[in-house]
């Protein structure tokens, strides 16, 4: 069985992006993470549509 490569993770005060190849923090801290990010992440995790999600969440905060 194979491991997701992105998961999302809860840390103190919201949710990291966990990158299992990489071992490390993947992308920025969220207070609360989107249900579509969540669900990409936590399923099928296509690295285009995370991308493209990170980036539009991203540019909500500013």
């Amino acid at each position: 069985m194979s491991r997701r490569r992105y998961v999302a993770r809860g840390v103190p005060g919201g949710y990291r992006i966990w990158d299992n190849k990489g071992r490390r923090w993947w992308g920025d801290h969220y207070e609360l993470c989107p249900d579509d990010l969540l669900a990409e992440l936590n399923g099928a995790g296509d690295y285009t549509k995370i991308t493209a999600l990170l980036k539009r969440y991203r540019a909500q905060k500013r």
